[in-house]
């Protein structure tokens, strides 16, 4: 990180891609334009169509990733690569490379470690109507459950710190890896911040990837894991709920039967009422333990979090991001 006039940040341009042969070469070509000092790494996953050419063609550096899925690549991309920002981004096109700069700028001033593109225009997915009806209900639904962060957890041209990127685990496989960072930051409490950006149409050519229904499956699934990893008392105290509300419900004719005559004839069905009862008490208690054990893991995260070291700007010296400068706030007189 040397420069001429200050400290010149390393930005690394990170491009999962999956048969984006029609749109990839542009894509890579409009970052060079917009990022000329930035490395721009592309990363198949397992292409049939020529995409790996494509993208060496425009001058990219080109990896492969052979396990199927978004979340393996996102992974190997933060093992692999080493940087000071890094900015991701998709092969197709509906992204522009010229809001990088933008991107950039906010994730600097504002101090933040992730910087997420919200769509305006998502809409206009294509067309895809069920994506739309889809991004706005699982929206609401993380909102719902792990906080008023984020309001879309899908969009896939995010801007991360180091210490984001070194201390996410990455454990999903899929196109779930957005909500998973999502709710990392969420979780730790890290600084983000949301810029709205416009969302272009694919190309022709250039095709969605996701099934509605089956990734929307696997995106709920996600939700449902990510819930009992990071609030496991909220998870076990719903599933305690249902038990209980279902042994109430089979236990309040025999409970009336037996005030009204002190007999207790139908058995099977109190045996039953109370062995559910029981399964409503034991969730409840493993949700009490596994929520001390989620808040310690937490800690043990924040604190892997802060031993990576962010980049030190010299006081009073500019940063130079390609043509953004940021100058840094000067000491106040009689400080000490």
């Amino acid at each position: 990180m040397t420069g001429s006039r200050g400290d010149k940040l390393n930005i690394a341009v990170l491009l999962p891609c999956y048969n984006e042969a029609s749109t990839i070469g542009a894509v890579v070509r409009g970052f060079k334009a917009a990022l000329p000092d930035a490395q721009i790494h592309v990363y198949d996953n397992n292409s049939t169509d020529g995409t790996a050419l494509q993208a060496m063609l425009a001058g990219a550096r080109v990896m492969r990733e052979r396990r199927q899925g978004k979340g393996h690549v996102v992974r190997r991309m933060f093992a692999d690569i080493d940087a000071d920002i890094y900015i991701m981004a998709d092969g197709d096109g509906t992204y522009s490379p010229e809001d990088a700069e933008e991107l950039i700028r906010t994730l600097l001033t504002e101090r933040a470690d992730m910087v997420v593109g919200t769509r305006r225009g998502v809409h206009e997915d294509a067309g895809r109507n069920g994506h739309a009806f889809g991004n706005k209900i699982f929206n609401i639904l993380y909102r719902g459950i792990f906080g008023p962060d984020f309001t879309d957890i899908f969009s896939g041209y995010r801007v991360f710190s180091r210490r984001f990127v070194k201390s996410f685990p990455a454990v999903s496989g899929g196109f779930e890896i957005e909500t998973e960072m999502s709710v990392h930051a969420s979780r730790l409490k890290l600084p983000v911040v949301e810029l709205e950006l416009d969302y272009g149409r694919r190309p022709e050519g250039s095709h969605s990837k996701l099934s509605t229904f089956r990734d929307g499956a696997k995106i709920l699934w996600m939700f449902a894991m990510l819930m009992k990893e990071t609030r496991p008392f909220a998870f076990f105290g719903l599933i305690s709920g249902v038990f209980m509300a279902v042994s109430l419900g089979f236990m309040a004719p025999v409970l009336t039967e037996y005030f009204q005559t002190g007999l207790v004839s139908r058995m099977p069905t109190w045996v039953l009422s109370m062995a559910l009862m029981m399964i409503s008490f034991m969730m409840f208690t493993a949700g009490v333990i596994l929520d001390s054990v989620s808040r310690a893991r937490a800690e043990q995260l924040r604190i892997h979090y802060m031993s990576v070291i962010a980049p030190r700007l010299h006081e009073g010296l500019p940063v130079v991001v390609e043509d953004i400068e940021i100058r840094q706030p000067q000491p106040k007189a009689g400080a000490a």
